[in-house]
């Protein structure tokens, strides 16, 4: 069953008695797994540059210090101050990046709004972009959220960067899976959550932002105290992520170690005859 059947399968089934309540047990399972798998996929799912950029941007996050944000003018802390830094610590490292600000017009019952995350261009010819996303799993925040969900959103990238084609993927793993999550609780899907919603921050229109930090030498920790707090939180998990990916590949490494010294001890018994 692919994963559009088992949505709908869910979506209409979940929710009943007896004997229907343990067949829809079994297929809120199986979408549980599924969508984790899609995630896990999609995970990996980036070229040698994504993956070469992945890493410049977590290096760098771990090198801004809480110091370097009180260069901000008083009143323009926020996220926004992590992103522009990072965007100059890119550009020193040879990266044509920039902050990007998109906005869109309300449609149908989707809000309007607009959206800041930074883009690298690989490739000024073809015009190959990259996505930085610094506060990823914001987007998929939901009320009353059931565990499986939260394990879904907590095995989602801390950062994204890549592609807007791979994006758009995670984006409709996420929506199906707040649609199975609030279905639980009788909720329905917020407009803010919607995939178009979703698609919009990304997609739409965006004007790249000319690297200007307005410095203010008389500010102080309090006055940017919501962005130092984003920021040690964003190093938190972060370093929580990367721990948990060591630790997974640890079992892989260890049997490729495993396997090399089998491989070399087969090579001399064979050697001795």
């Amino acid at each position: 069953m692919d994963l559009a059947m088992l949505v709908t399968d869910f979506l209409e089934n979940g929710g009943t008695g007896g004997a229907d309540s343990r067949a829809s047990s079994d297929s809120d399972s199986a979408l549980s797994d599924h969508l984790a798998d899609n995630i896990s996929i999609y995970k990996q799912g980036g070229d040698e540059k994504e993956n070469e950029l992945l890493s410049m941007v977590h290096s760098l996050l771990f090198s801004i210090h809480e110091s370097d944000l009180l260069a901000f003018k008083r009143g323009q802390c926020s996220a926004s101050c992590i992103r522009h830094l990072l965007v100059k610590l890119l550009r020193y490292s040879g990266y044509d990046a920039a902050v990007c600000v998109s906005k869109w017009q309300g449609f149908d019952k989707i809000p309007g709004g607009d959206h800041e995350y930074i883009d690298v261009i690989m490739n000024s010819d073809t015009e190959y972009r990259l996505i930085i996303d610094i506060d990823f799993r914001s987007h998929f925040e939901i009320a009353r959220a059931v565990d499986s969900y939260d394990s879904l959103l907590n095995s989602l990238p801390v950062v994204y960067v890549g592609t807007l084609p791979r994006l758009k993927q995670f984006l409709h793993v996420m929506v199906d899976a707040a649609k199975w999550s609030l279905k639980q609780n009788s909720m329905p899907l917020p407009p803010w959550r919607s995939l178009p919603y979703l698609q919009a921050k990304w997609h739409s229109k965006y004007e790249r932002i000319d690297l200007h930090i307005e410095q203010d030498f008389h500010s102080t920790a309090s006055d940017h105290a919501l962005c130092i707090g984003h920021l040690k939180r964003l190093k938190s998990s972060l370093q929580s992520e990367l721990d948990t990916e060591r630790l997974l590949m640890m079992p892989i490494k260890t049997d490729m170690k495993r396997r090399a010294k089998f491989e070399r001890r087969r090579r001399r018994s064979l050697l001795s005859f």
